[in-house]
């Protein structure tokens, strides 16, 4: 095996390569193959690239010809196989919490090419000879990635090894190649744009020089760090690498120069604020930034008063999260002389103190929306307008944007206004006090809070029989010591005062909506910023109705059914099932994604033909453009050009995606390292994902995921049945599905992957045996996501997309700050 290395210095192999060249046949073979690559890895004759490739180490002074020190089977060294091994033990924690992810590929100085500069990657040499096309970088896993291109029917699935360095949202151009797997493949000729250049990971060093690991398991490199560029990182460290050179052919590894050290990877800060830079999230508000916001006066003036509709004397509450600061809508309520209702829906007035073209302005519509980590929130703007000016903190005159409804006690309404608005809330309430004069009808405003709930209901009726869909996914919490440390998690329960403030914050975001829609009865309409949710893809939802059918549930998601009303059947006869989380979670992913734009195409999940955001502009910046726009054509004014704000829109779409990504990354983290301080527990979960080699599992008790590998299910031999979404025991016939609820043990949780290993201590109850003969499964399924690519389930983080537009099928409302509705829908 040696001498294949040494007789061809520089070139890459597979360890696949490597056993087709010895003529490897059996299983056992394959094995011996990779422990004698394991010994010459661990011995320095060779270094692990990425994935499986291998190539020679150059040493001065050494022979290529040269074998390896105590050159003997690597199987008769070291601890054997299945057993713990103390020389693997985690640098992070205790013995049981171990690494699984690959060495860094530890290269040495002089074999990158150093004379390519940083820019556009060209591939030098292609087998490929067909046409060219251009389009946008899908990066699926380290495996292969899809390029999405207006030039073709359906995504193209490109290999890592063919992708030229490409990362997620590059513009590359790709020849067109023969198939491979069966599938249409292609080559990236030329990066045309590269949407960044930064990475995130962990620094290792070697004689001078280091690797970065990338923490975004989908990066298929690692990146060389020349001794000059470690700056003040230290070895193990969490870092900021910036690629300054790209390499012109596959083998050869990115180098990079380390712009920033978050600290010793594992520590709380240097992994949060390590998720944070891997997400282009700001650390902190530039100067100029802070000083804008500093320098606005505090008081309002008799004149600005004037202007607006006066609400101080007239009944007014906030309801939001115990530690929540930012408080930007109240409620107000008064009877009216005919016996209806007015109720005064009151967001705080952003737009009034930021100012188009100022650097605080800037600032927002490049942060586009607040960011909510587990430990922290990342504003939109800074604290002094976020926590002060704008927040609607009680017994202060606040400056407002409102929508005010005449409504009865059965949520029928009768008129609408819209404007500027002075209020003084006379309360702040929590989620909690509110909901105990709810629930005991007692305290100072029960009668207000009650009657907003009575009509908050009606509001929730109404929205239900035309349609709405009713899917909500839990949301992990999590208490946090003084070092930011996990001591609990638990889910967090939705009770009618959250509820409450919903409805009437989703029947003020219709309304303006609404309103805006029909100022102009003919095309072309007023502009405005929508929030919309297209209906979801047919293909999908027969597959997700396929799914459901093997938990015995019918639906009828065919072109004439009702669909919400079918989702919303299963979602009543799923409550309290095992199954319940895996089926609801498929289900959202079944639905299309929430965007914002201009142009007014509905919303599926909430059934309204009109949406838009109005009711968060501290932490949203399409509703700061949607209050503008609202105030432009209320003072009379002309028609505003749609397609500068659609490229806004498409900018905060994207940013909110990021924000969604970050929250689950910290979530996930959290969950990991909570589960670290439960290895060697049992836990009772349910099988959430399926893969040809493990089964993952959401533990019911925190939402956290993990896997147990098939290999080490000692019953029997298991193999996935893609079609039927299922693994089978190939000798007994034992069926595990979706769904199922199982008996597992923590065996390890690695903080640096942010997964979690376990083993499987019991089969569920119901298993049952497989119809269909073992010799109908190969030794390899492919992998599979019922409803989309990849595979079904993930690994980790069981927490749910805290963004409404990111995987929620209603877009319903989301808490803000730690735990309140972030969004109201």
């Amino acid at each position: 095996m040696f001498r294949i290395f040494s007789e061809n210095p520089g070139k890459v192999f597979s360890y696949r390569q490597i056993s087709r060249r010895l003529g490897v046949v059996s299983k056992e073979q394959r094995e011996e193959v990779f422990h004698y690559l394991k010994d010459l890895k661990r011995s320095g004759h060779i270094a692990l690239l990425q994935n499986d490739d291998y190539r020679l180490v150059e040493l001065p002074g050494r022979s290529f010809n040269e074998r390896p020190d105590n050159d003997k089977p690597a199987r008769d060294r070291g601890p054997k196989r299945g057993k713990f091994d103390p020389g693997f033990v985690a640098e992070l924690g205790e013995e049981p919490v171990t690494h699984r992810r690959r060495t860094p590929g530890f290269d040495f100085p002089g074999t990158t090419d150093r004379t390519h500069r940083p820019g556009n990657y060209r591939h030098r040499e292609s087998g490929f000879g067909g046409q060219e096309i251009t389009g946008t970088v899908d990066l699926a896993n380290n495996k292969y990635a899809y390029i999405v291109s207006e030039e073709l029917s359906e995504d193209l699935r490109v290999y890592t090894d063919r992708l030229g360095f490409a990362l997620d949202g590059d513009t590359v151009r790709v020849r067109l190649g023969k198939a491979r797997d069966g599938r249409p493949s292609g080559d990236v000729v030329e990066v045309v744009e590269r949407r960044k250049e930064e990475v995130v990971g962990r620094l290792m060093m070697q004689a001078g020089f280091g690797f970065v690991q990338p923490d975004n398991k989908r990066i298929y490199f690692d990146v060389f760090v020349p001794g000059h560029a470690f700056a003040d990182a230290k070895n193990g460290d969490k870092v900021l690498v910036k690629i300054t050179e790209w390499p012109d052919e596959f083998g050869r590894q990115p180098v990079g120069e380390v712009l920033r050290s978050f600290g010793a990877a594992g520590e709380h800060e240097a992994e949060i604020h390590a998720i944070m830079a891997e997400f282009g999230l700001p650390f902190e508000f530039p100067e100029e930034v802070e000083r804008e916001a500093n320098e606005i006066p505090a008081n309002i003036s008799a004149e600005e008063i004037a202007k607006r509709r006066d609400f101080r004397d007239i009944t007014t509450f906030t309801i939001d999260p115990v530690d929540a600061k930012d408080f930007d809508d109240a409620l107000s309520l008064r009877k009216l002389e005919n016996g209806n209702w007015e109720v005064g829906v009151h967001i705080a007035d952003v737009t009034h103190y930021v100012l188009p073209g100022t650097r605080l302005e800037k600032e927002a519509h490049w942060r586009a929306t607040s960011v909510y980590l587990v430990d922290r929130t990342i504003p939109m703007l800074p604290e002094r307008l976020s926590n002060g000016l704008c927040s609607l903190r009680p017994h202060e005159d606040k400056l407002t944007f409102s929508a005010v409804f005449e409504l009865d006690e059965q949520g029928k309404l009768y008129d609408a206004w819209f404007g500027r608005t002075v209020i003084h809330s006379d309360r702040r309430f929590t989620y909690e006090e509110a909901q105990e004069r709810i629930e005991s009808g007692e305290g100072d405003f029960a009668d207000e809070i009650n009657l907003l709930n009575r009509i908050a209901h009606q509001l929730q009726a109404a929205r239900f029989r035309k349609g709405a869909i009713s899917f909500e996914a839990p949301e992990v919490k999590f208490k946090l010591d003084e070092h930011g440390k996990p001591v609990g998690v638990y889910v967090k329960e939705r009770k009618d005062a959250h509820k409450l403030i919903e409805e009437f914050m989703l029947l003020a975001n219709r309304k303006v909506a609404e309103f805006v829609y029909r100022l102009k009865k003919t095309k072309p309409r007023f502009t405005m910023v929508y929030r919309t949710h297209n209906a979801p893809d047919p293909e999908r939802l027969e597959n997700f109705a396929q799914f459901a059918r093997q938990f015995g549930y019918d639906l009828n998601l065919g072109e004439e059914a009702n669909v919400s009303k079918e989702l919303n059947k299963l979602t009543a006869e799923v409550e309290g099932k095992p199954e319940q989380s895996v089926i609801q979670a498929l289900a959202v992913r079944s639905m299309a994604k929430a965007i914002y734009t201009t142009e007014a195409l509905g919303h599926f999940g909430l059934a309204f033909d009109h949406y838009s955001h109005f009711t968060s502009p501290i932490r949203r910046y399409p509703d700061m453009m949607a209050h503008r726009l609202l105030e432009h054509y209320l003072q009379g004014g002309k028609n505003v050009d749609a397609e500068e704000l659609e490229e806004d829109c498409k900018h905060s779409s994207e940013r909110e995606k990021r924000a969604a990504q970050a929250e689950r990354a910290s979530i996930k983290y959290k969950q990991v390292e909570f589960m670290a301080e439960h290895v060697g527990e049992e836990f009772t979960g349910v099988v959430s994902g399926l893969t040809e080699w493990g089964l993952y599992v959401e533990m019911g008790e925190t939402k956290s995921e993990g896997m147990a590998r098939l290999a080490d299910i000692q019953e029997d031999f298991f193999e996935l049945d893609k079609e039927n979404l299922r693994i089978i025991g190939r000798n007994t016939g034992r069926i595990i599905r979706f769904g199922d609820e199982v008996r597992v043990i923590i065996k390890a949780a690695n903080l640096l992957d942010r997964t979690i290993d376990l083993e499987l201590v019991s089969l569920p109850r119901n298993a049952g045996r497989a119809a269909r003969p073992r010799e109908e499964f190969g030794d390899r399924a492919p992998r599979q996501r019922p409803g989309g690519r990849g595979v079904a389930g993930g690994t980790g983080g069981g927490g749910r997309s805290r963004r409404e537009g990111g995987r929620s099928a209603s877009d319903k409302p989301k808490p803000k700050g730690k735990g309140r509705s972030r969004y109201h829908g």
